[in-house]
């Protein structure tokens, strides 16, 4: 029911592939791939070639995430350099429709991301090419943000569309959460709607002074958070 997507943005990059192995295997369900431009966003990061590295690694869903203005030129390279789900945002594409098309074309799952201050009115056209809505809970650019709480009234409205559209198709459309997210509010994020969550360093932040199964604990308990929600 509830998916975990560890980014790698907090990871160590020294030890990028032992770290994605050593999560999955801790319980995460999804690796969170946070692509920067330094024009979109005030941060640059990486790439396909990164993507293309890791993807041997683990058969977890690599889920790509697009902060980057324009996206049409590189959704194919991401698409074939092995990620499974591609995001980006409504401002970083001239031609939405087209954009979840192409991404679909190249035989991944799509979806759009929304920052703290974007309506969600660019999602009602294009539901029928959405795989996956994704809210940002910061403003994006860098890891370590705080929650932010009108957030949790967005995720609200976001999943009313979600459940219209599937009760009128019977096509479901995931609903994810990316930024502040810890074991101290994941369960309220889930009552407000979200299934599938972006944690970095909750996650790997950490696993960060410990040595073996260093990510188990912080899984557990998360998971444990999910589980009081609708109880």
């Amino acid at each position: 029911m509830y998916r975990i997507a560890p980014s790698i943005l907090s990871a160590n990059f020294a030890k990028l592939g032992e770290e994605i192995t050593q999560v999955i295997a801790s319980g995460a369900d999804w690796i969170h791939f946070d692509v920067m431009d330094n024009h979109y966003v005030p941060n640059l990061t990486i790439g396909p070639l990164v993507c293309e590295a890791i993807r041997p690694v683990t058969q977890a869903t690599i889920d790509v995430h697009l902060m980057v203005k324009p996206v049409d030129r590189i959704i194919p390279d991401f698409a074939k350099a092995g990620a499974n789900v591609i995001t980006f945002h409504p401002e970083g594409s001239e031609h939405i429709d087209r954009s979840l098309g192409l991404i679909r074309d190249s035989g991944c799952q799509a979806g759009l991301v929304f920052n703290p201050a974007t309506p969600l009115h660019y999602m009602d056209h294009v539901m029928d090419k959405l795989d996956v809505v994704l809210l940002m809970s910061v403003n994006p650019g860098f890891g370590g943000q705080k929650f932010i709480p009108e957030t949790l009234n967005k995720l609200r409205a976001a999943r009313e569309k979600i459940d219209a559209y599937e009760a009128k198709t019977g096509r479901r459309i995931l609903l994810e959460i990316d930024g502040g997210v810890k074991v101290d509010n994941i369960a309220e994020i889930a009552r407000a709607g979200a299934d599938t969550f972006v944690a970095g360093s909750a996650v790997f932040g950490a696993g960060k002074d410990s040595d073996s199964n260093r990510y188990d604990s912080v899984i557990r308990a998360l998971r444990a958070e999910l589980a009081t929600v609708g109880a």
